[in-house]
């Protein structure tokens, strides 16, 4: 068992001052940047220090450290930083990608992020962490981190999927940007898109009804934001020969719109939660 007493290693950081610089950190990061005589003693140390209430354990390597005099239940941790470390390559995405950017018209209890890890449901103060697989042709182009930017959240480096990438990704899967109602929200609440970006990454996933949907919402807000006609024109050229519903699961009803082939909801066409006051 560890007792507290620290070996002296020329240049090593001491294990309180590295808590102090990393509110959330890996058991990775915590081995490179502090020397010790070992696994064992590493291991020792953070199993005392979770034992004293200096940090604590969110789930097997990774850590959050708690500030001197708080009590470790009441520390509350920023839930973006934890879900931009539950993977070496995790990307914050769709909802949580919209929240961390500020254009989220709701937030949710619950992070979600893309890897190409096996990474088990999270559960942590009250906050849900779901990984998403990256989509196959990405990963079959390598292009995973395509459209991904960061944005720094308490002094690190957090990557997200970018306000181009986030539109497409949340028309593709509504199921994890809280439905129709708060996607448009959220979107409209975005002043600029790179639309040439937007169209290259909507191609790029060479999925015919997602391209629909984002020739669709851009169609619907082609005076707000610009929208030309080579831009609808390059989404029109691969959307669905055959109808096909915007929610792929369920087949609501709603009306055709020819143009695309898309069977949109009436809720979206005509704004139906504007209604409601």
């Amino acid at each position: 068992m560890y007792s507290g007493k620290w070996y002296q290693v020329k240049d090593a950081m001491k294990p309180q001052d590295f808590f102090d610089k990393h509110q959330v950190f890996t058991y990775e990061e915590f081995v490179s940047a502090v020397e010790s005589k070992g696994k064992r003693t590493r291991d020792a140390i953070l199993t005392y220090y979770v034992k004293t209430g200096r940090l604590l354990n969110i789930r097997r390597g990774l850590y959050a450290a708690v500030p001197s005099g708080m009590f470790p239940e009441k520390r509350p941790v920023d839930h973006y930083l934890i879900g931009s470390k539950l993977t070496n390559d995790a990307i914050l995405a769709y909802h949580t990608a919209l929240e961390l950017h500020g254009k989220a018209y709701s937030v949710r209890e619950n992070v979600t992020y893309l890897t190409g890890k096996r990474s088990r449901l999270l559960s942590f103060q009250g906050c849900i962490f779901k990984a998403v697989s990256f989509p196959r042709v990405l990963k079959e182009k390598h292009l995973e981190n395509f459209g991904v930017t960061r944005i720094e959240r308490v002094g690190v480096d957090v990557r997200v999927t970018g306000h181009e990438r986030t539109l497409v990704d949340v028309l593709n899967r509504p199921d994890l940007a809280g439905g129709w109602e708060e996607i448009w929200r959220s979107l409209e609440s975005v002043e600029f898109f790179d639309l040439d970006r937007v169209v290259e990454y909507a191609l790029l996933l060479d999925n015919s009804t997602t391209a629909a949907k984002v020739g669709f919402y851009l169609e619907q807000h082609r005076k707000t934001l610009m929208v030309s006609k080579n831009h609808l024109d390059k989404l029109r050229s691969i959307r669905p020969r055959m109808p096909h519903y915007m929610v792929r699961n369920g087949r609501k009803s709603g009306r055709l719109m020819k143009e695309w082939n898309l069977v949109v909801p009436v809720q979206i066409i005509e704004r139906s939660w504007e209604e409601i006051r």
